[in-house]
């Protein structure tokens, strides 16, 4: 069958990544991506010629102030919401589950019930995890573990009519696998319920269309989605407008989204975030996207997809040829259903051992549990230092794929030897 995907432009990807620079193969990108140059250029920028404090009458303050909503309306595109009051700002989303957890609190009574999975990262488990003090009741949504995926089958057990809440992640930063949000959030709505979708794994690899999939809350952290270390939550407006306010007291109920970000977001990094929308316009715009910014993200996402899944299938073929690796998840990508985060056992080896020997051939990938330590327990997977992960993005090529499967390979014949 034909690939009919727009093309990428790898020779224009690469030259927006200025920490691409030396020969070093970054394979840990689920840990923390590059950061593209126009991110970069808008901290300049701000720093230089914006950086006061919003809300004054003079020029300075209202540019600082225009930045401030110019990074609203590039993530409202990166994710499909409604308006740019429905993005909240903070440090990293497990800052912003925090904010969550605490601005829901007042909403729960004892004996609700919160569904989360142990597939998630912790971030999206210790938040409502804590809540158990105020007597909620929090229910453990299980892996099927023959396919280590989350069913709708043994997620509607789990709800009742005290259920307020199901915390979920799109992909799990160990298992690779899509999961259809769409689909759980319907479920969950007609019990009643709010969804809040962790995406950080996602948010790197796919295009987000929060509106299609009727999620409540969808949050992310910018430094893995190709800007600096600052994070997104997006809820929808009502919802955001019922939340309790975590800023001074006379920040209204009103006052979305500024009452959930206390202290005030940082500027120059939400300012930052126009510099990823508009590059991954631009890298529309080269595989033949026309329109407005969205539309021209929506190509480009179609072409990322398609080179990962190249990169995802090239790697997932040289680990099945391998008697003595694992891979943890599926180690298929049938209908393009994993993005190219891929963990893996090595049989009777020391994981750090050969993530730590792969640091002499100038490649990146990390071992252990990445967080989501309730999930390689299940797993039965924390021993000889948890797992190795190669975490793949769009600016990794073919050729650092071999690269890395060619070390691999020497370094695992040294140690058998």
């Amino acid at each position: 069958m034909p690939d009919t995907a727009p093309p990428l432009d790898l020779d224009y990807v690469h030259s927006q990544f200025p920490g691409l620079r030396d020969d070093w193969v970054y394979f840990d990108n689920a840990g923390g991506s590059q950061t593209v140059r126009g991110a970069i250029d808008r901290i300049t920028e701000f720093l230089i010629h914006r950086n006061v404090q919003i809300g004054g009458s003079y020029p300075t303050s209202r540019a600082a102030a225009d930045a401030l909503m110019e990074g609203r309306k590039a993530v409202q595109d990166l994710v499909g919401a409604a308006r740019p009051e429905e993005i909240v700002f903070g440090h990293s989303t497990t800052v912003l589950m925090q904010t969550l957890a605490a601005a829901m609190r007042s909403q729960f009574a004892p004996g609700d019930e919160i569904v989360v999975s142990t597939a998630d990262h912790e971030s999206n488990i210790g938040p409502w995890e804590r809540l158990r003090e105020f007597g909620l009741t929090i229910r453990y949504w299980p892996l099927d573990p023959a396919t280590q995926r989350l069913r709708t089958e043994d997620l509607l057990p789990l709800l009742s009519d005290r259920t307020r809440l199901v915390c979920v992640h799109h992909v799990s930063n160990i298992l690779g696998q899509v999961n259809p949000v769409a689909e759980f959030a319907r479920i969950v709505h007609d019990h009643g319920a709010r969804i809040c979708v962790d995406a950080v794994a996602y948010a790197p690899h796919r295009l987000i269309d929060v509106q299609a999939w009727d999620v409540d809350y969808y949050v992310f952290s910018l430094y893995k989605t190709y800007g600096p270390h600052t994070a997104v939550m997006y809820g929808k407006y009502d919802l955001l407008a019922d939340l309790d306010g975590l800023y001074h007291y006379f920040y209204g109920k009103e006052k979305v989204p500024g009452k959930l970000e206390p202290g005030n977001p940082n500027y120059e990094l939400a300012f930052a975030a126009c510099g990823i929308a508009d590059y991954l316009a631009g890298l529309g715009t080269r595989a033949g996207g026309t329109g407005p910014r969205r539309a021209r993200i929506e190509t480009a996402f179609a072409a990322i997809t398609a080179h990962e899944d190249r990169l995802t299938d090239r790697l997932l073929d040289w680990l099945a040829t391998r008697d003595d690796i694992r891979v943890i998840g599926a180690a298929r990508n049938d209908d393009s259903t994993r993005v190219p985060t891929i963990a893996f056992k090595v049989a009777g080896r020391d994981s750090a051992a050969i993530a730590r020997a792969m640091d002499g051939y100038g490649i990146a990938i990390r071992f252990g549990d990445f967080h989501s330590r309730r999930l390689v327990e299940e797993l039965g997977e924390d021993g000889d230092n948890g797992v190795l992960r190669v975490s793949m993005v769009h600016y990794n090529t073919i050729a650092q794929v071999d690269r890395l499967t060619a070390a691999l390979s020497e370094i695992l014949a040294e140690v058998a030897a």
